[in-house]
């Protein structure tokens, strides 16, 4: 049976990693009083996610000055702690859903299972396809917690491994053999 982990107000929705930079596992983390869900993200879904959500705030604050959507993240709001504990994640993440509630002014991020299934199939099912029972973690926030989300989760994703000077590509802790070096010379 899927479970649906529920939090209309969270204290907390904030994207954090375990692991070195090259070997990081990205977590979605919702904490509302004593309960707490986490779950497992890839980088670039992180990514994504803050770039919609940067997206869809920045069309709602021209369409609808009434939502009071702040243009970036309040002081007040910005939340660089870490991740709570105990980190344990309840499934791993295949496909996310955004919508802005126009009555209440809130952001509503839903993001669903990816299944034994959709892992053997090598795709993410329809969140609406109701044949198939996916565990869904569901957060609503206002405009300001959905822009300090939003500006954690670049933060995070930017946090990585350095770029190589000479082409670009992510630098391993131990260095790494570099194209532009033909493949001699370790950066």
């Amino acid at each position: 049976m899927a479970s649906l982990y529920d939090h209309p107000t969270p204290d907390r929705f904030v994207v954090g990693t375990v692991g070195l930079p090259g070997e990081r596992t990205f977590l979605l983390q919702a904490k509302s009083g004593n309960s707490l869900t986490t779950v497992v993200v890839e980088k670039e879904q992180v990514e994504i996610l803050a770039d919609r959500i940067t997206e869809l705030l920045d069309m709602v604050m021209v369409k609808d000055p009434a939502a009071r959507v702040p243009q970036t993240a309040i002081d007040d709001r910005i939340d660089n702690a870490g991740l709570n504990v105990p980190i344990d994640p309840e499934f791993r993440v295949g496909t996310m859903s955004l919508g802005w509630d126009t009555v209440a002014h809130e952001l509503v991020v839903e993001c669903f299972e990816l299944t034994e299934e959709d892992a053997q199939a090598g795709t993410s099912a329809d969140p609406d396809d109701d044949a198939i029972e996916r565990d869904v973690l569901r957060t609503v926030l206002d405009a300001a917690g959905a822009r300090e989300f939003a500006r954690r989760a670049e933060q995070v994703v930017s946090a990585g491994r350095g770029d190589c000077p000479f082409c670009s590509l992510p630098l391993e802790p131990d260095g790494h053999l570099c194209p532009r070096a033909n493949g001699v010379a370790r950066a």
